[in-house]
């Protein structure tokens, strides 16, 4: 089984916190970027082995800024050049202002059976902040209405970790999640400072004052702990799902299975190595019109890669990381033995049955504890 990404570089207007490639003003060149798209998908249709394709996730940038003929025309590209899954999951990343009716028949006539809506807060001061192009109650307004017209697998998306976001304000936002039923899946991050974005200049210049990672950490905590009183479950460090609502596309991902990226900036990776596209959208339609595909990069990745691979990305979930089949990709060097057995004693690492998965202090520490598993 194997994914498709599409990364669709439309957005409205820049969160002050995002570095994803993307642009605002895409209008004259638009078509062209759909065409170059669907001509990628066919130039690359050999790429994942005729593997049959499970999921199919549009991100970006904002693919609910889609017309009706660009999404149909990019699911009918892959389904006429791949072997598809009947019960597909195919997912959209959607703004709150994007749910409208008539964007919901679309969507739902062209398949879409999972959105995934970028809430970020429940404060209009946070959304302002943030430079959000959509209002408080754009976002509860959205929800039911994507439940009316018949999506019943819903991701909202969350940022903890921000100026002014009182614990109280963050145990409010996880109330209303955890008691709408209508949400099946939440995703939380951390904000955190990207290079060349709106928020770091500001934090240079000082015109934001970040809370502390005492603060952070105290919410992550919060988060778990109100997760783990709900029928929600944590299965990656920032996902939570009710049973049997979880990430089709992303388990991918976290589970080392294969996926094509198309579209600018998009990653693919074959189980053996990675690629990925340029992250310019003229030159990147320019590329695909000449027949040199989207991507200027290829990594070749060692049985040594693959291990610190599957050491960083299977900590972060629940699954773990089986000790057997790391093994097969490297011996577990004295070093490694002795990392173990110090992240066992601070009771950041439990083992059960020959798996690694991190308790609730380690998931504080994940990606310290990864690199200290690494074997160079």
């Amino acid at each position: 089984m194997a994914g498709i990404y599409i990364h669709i570089p439309f957005c409205k207007q820049r969160c002050i916190y995002c570095d994803f490639h993307f642009s605002t003003s895409f209008n004259s060149y638009r078509t062209e970027m759909i065409e170059s798209i669907c001509i990628e998908i066919i130039q690359r249709k050999k790429y994942l082995d005729n593997q049959e394709i499970k999921t199919i996730y549009f991100g970006g940038g904002t693919p609910s800024l889609l017309l009706d003929n660009e999404l149909k025309s990019i699911l009918d590209t892959i389904h006429s050049n791949f072997v598809v899954k009947k019960s597909l999951e195919i997912t959209l990343e959607v703004n709150p202002d994007d749910i409208t009716q008539g964007n919901l028949n679309i969507w739902k006539k062209n398949g879409i059976n999972r959105l995934s809506i970028g809430i970020q807060s429940l404060k209009q001061s946070d959304l302002d902040w943030m430079n959000r192009s959509h209002k408080v109650e754009d976002s509860f307004a959205s929800i039911l209405l994507a439940q009316k017209y018949g999506f019943d697998n819903i991701n909202v998306d969350l940022i903890y970790g921000l100026p002014n976001l009182s614990m109280e304000d963050w145990v409010s936002h996880l109330n209303f999640i955890i008691q709408n039923d209508l949400i099946t899946h939440l995703s939380a991050y951390c904000l955190t400072v990207e290079n060349n974005t709106i928020l770091s200049d500001r934090v240079i210049k000082r015109k934001i004052n970040l809370p502390n990672e005492d603060v952070q950490s105290d919410q992550f905590l919060k988060l778990i702990e109100m997760i783990e009183k709900s029928d929600f479950e944590q299965y990656e460090i920032s996902n939570f799902s009710r049973s049997g609502f979880e990430s089709k596309h992303n388990s991918n991902y976290w589970k080392g299975l294969s996926y094509l990226g198309i579209g600018p900036s998009a990653h693919s990776f074959n189980g053996e190595s990675r690629s990925w596209n340029l992250s310019n959208n003229k030159i990147y339609i320019k590329k695909i019109k000449e027949n040199k595909f989207g991507y200027n990069e290829t990594e070749k990745l060692s049985k040594l890669d693959q291990f610190n691979e599957r050491v960083l990305i299977g900590l972060r979930t629940i699954y773990g990381v089986n000790l057997n089949e790391l093994s097969k990709l490297n011996k577990l060097t004295k070093e490694f033995q002795l990392a173990l057995s110090k992240f066992k004693d601070r009771k950041w690492i439990e083992e059960d049955i020959g798996v690694l998965t991190l308790t609730k202090e380690g998931k504080l520490r994940a990606d310290y504890i990864a690199s200290g598993l690494f074997i160079s």
